[in-house]
Order: C-alpha cells, then sequence, then structure tokens
C-alpha cells in the first residue's frame, strides 16, 4: 500500500490520477487514504499542505464514505498572505488553516496566524503549540476537482441596505441558503460546476453616505465608461453626489472558470425595491435569483452539467422561501 501512496503523490494529472484510483478497491484504498488525511490534516509545512491537497483531490473521486467530505484550498489574507484550510460542503472551516510567510528560502506557517477548527473527525486531536517555524521552498497547492455540494451561493456586494429591506435580505441567510444546503441535489448534477455565486449589491443610506442604484434598461448592456457617461446626462455631478446615485445593469455575469468551476451573476438593487412590502420584495428577489441562474445556464450550455434539474431544484426551493412570511 506504500507503494499505491507514493504513486498517487507522484501522479500530477487529475484525469491520470482518477484512472489509477478506479482501479483499485474503492473500499481499501479509502480506507488509506483516509488514515492519510488524518495525518496531513495537522500539517507543519508546505510538503505537508501539498500531500493534505492531493489526499483531498483522491477522496473527492473515490468518496469520503461516512466521514464529513472536505476540500483543501488555497486562498489570500487581507495582506495579500497566502493562506490554506479546509472546507466542508457548508463553507465551515476544519482542522488547521494557516497563513503563511515568506522567507529568503521559502515558506513558512505563522504560529500567530494559524488555527484549529473543531471537526467531527478530528478524534480529540488538535493543532499543537505553538507552530514552529518549518520552511520549504515550495509552491502551495490548491485543490483542483471538488465535493459534490450545494452549487448556488447567496452573497451580498456589500453589507448595507435600506431598514425596510433588513428583515428580508437577514433571511436570505437564515431562511435561503441553509434550505438549499439542506435541499439541493448536487450529486445528480455533474462535476463542471463548482459553484454559482448571486451576489446582491443593495441601494442604501447610512450615516449620511448613500449609494442608489438606478438600473439601465436591459439592452443594450452598459459597460461602465457608457453608464458613467449616461448618467451625467441625466443629472449634475452635484446631484449625482448629493443623492448617491450610480447608473447599473440589473445583472453583471462573471465568466466561468474552468480552474475553480466559479461562474455567478451581480444583481444590483434599486432603493425602489425597498419601498415594496416584504412580501413583495423576496418575490422580485426569487424572480432575479432565477433570471439571473436561467441565465448562467444559457451561457454556459456546453458544459457536462444539469442545469436543468439545477433550475427546477432550485426553483422549487425559492418558492416555498418567497411563499413563506417574514
Amino acid at each position: 500500500m506504500n507503494e499505491i501512496l507514493e504513486r498517487i503523490y507522484e501522479i500530477e494529472n487529475l484525469a491520470e490520477l482518477e484512472i489509477f484510483l478506479r482501479a483499485w478497491d474503492r473500499i481499501l484504498i479509502r480506507e488509506r487514504l483516509l488514515g492519510e488525511f488524518d495525518r496531513y490534516a495537522f500539517y507543519k509545512n508546505a510538503s505537508e499542505w501539498n500531500r493534505a491537497v492531493k489526499i483531498c483531490e483522491c477522496l473527492a473521486i473515490v468518496g469520503w464514505g461516512e466521514r464529513e467530505s472536505l476540500e483543501a484550498l488555497r486562498g489570500k489574507f487581507y495582506n495579500s498572505y497566502a493562506m490554506t484550510y479546509f472546507l466542508n460542503t457548508h463553507g465551515e472551516a476544519r482542522f488547521v488553516e494557516a497563513t503563511w510567510s515568506k522567507r529568503k528560502t521559502g515558506l513558512t506557517m505563522q504560529d500567530g496566524d494559524t488555527f484549529f477548527h473543531e471537526s467531527p473527525d478530528a478524534a480529540g486531536k488538535t493543532l499543537a503549540r505553538p507552530v514552529k517555524e518549518d520552511i520549504c521552498d515550495l509552491k502551495l497547492n490548491s485543490q483542483r476537482n471538488w465535493i459534490a455540494k450545494n452549487p448556488i451561493r447567496i452573497t451580498r456586494a456589500i453589507s448595507n441596505c435600506y431598514e425596510s429591506s433588513r428583515a428580508v435580505t437577514e433571511s436570505l441567510f437564515a431562511d435561503l441558503q441553509p434550505a438549499l444546503n439542506a435541499k439541493m441535489r448536487p450529486k445528480i448534477y455533474g462535476c463542471a460546476i463548482n459553484y454559482i455565486k448571486l451576489s446582491c449589491a443593495f441601494s442604501f443610506s447610512d450615516d449620511g453616505c448613500k449609494t442608489n442604484y438606478i438600473i439601465a434598461p436591459d439592452k443594450p448592456r452598459l459597460s461602465s465608461q457608457r453608464a458613467w457617461e449616461l448618467i451625467h446626462e441625466m443629472m449634475s455631478e452635484e446631484q449625482r453626489r448629493a443623492g448617491g446615485y450610480f447608473l447599473r445593469n440589473r445583472f453583471e455575469y462573471s465568466p466561468f472558470r474552468k480552474d475553480t468551476g466559479k461562474t455567478g451573476a451581480l444583481i444590483h438593487f434599486e432603493r425602489e425595491f425597498s419601498e415594496l412590502a416584504p412580501m413583495e420584495q423576496k418575490r422580485k428577489m426569487g424572480e432575479y435569483f432565477l433570471t439571473a441562474l436561467k441565465q448562467i445556464a444559457q451561457k454556459q450550455s456546453k458544459l457536462e452539467y444539469d442545469f436543468a434539474a439545477t433550475i427546477e431544484d432550485f426553483g422549487k426551493i425559492l418558492g416555498e422561501w418567497t411563499a413563506a412570511e417574514i
């Protein structure tokens, strides 16, 4: 089995890795991979992190069995330092999360910015303190495939909104997102999409700071430059500043990134939206979400992904959310 593991660490191509793994008994290979994960979930340097990434890629192929599925990801801290962490299907952190410092000869984990997140599979183990300097001259890897999870992520581009929309926006994350996580059926959709982010940008007025979106007609789609020109044809710069007005398209779509499997849409909401009754706001929001998802499906129709089932499931769950009283 040690020879099999060493071969796994040598294989760089994901397609080749999948072929290799499928040649072995799934239960046997999974058991050995989980044993490796239990070791490298407590990684202490870049070499061990990269092994954890490879193990997670393998488990995304053969399945995690009864264990909680995780992804091993690289990101950036606010100061642009590299971060590494494990996330479950709901985006919750597990095991070791580290921030890395550059040295002349490589990278090392930072003791003060390395944390341990509880996991149902940690078996009582935790992060050893202090985190010791262990420099490796290696690039930090990030998982290139992904576990099956609800593909729809609702986010907010900014945290502000008019008070009359607060209950509705809070319901997005207290009610709608948990329902999507629980009721969507990611295992039947395919693996071409990692997730679709539907991000909301609401008009607001807080402590003298205002942003009020004016929504442009659907066609033609405005560039940022043309939107700037048109709003200055509509009003003076003084009027625009005083009202916090910005001319925006209702939908701004993100390109699909094959390497991350991510795409999405930014949806702008005008002040008049917040003047509607809460239930009407929910109805409108649901309408916009479905429109965005259908347009994304059309744009990415060449992908091997069951958008029809995704839209059907999303529409059903969305309908339940929009019908529920706040």
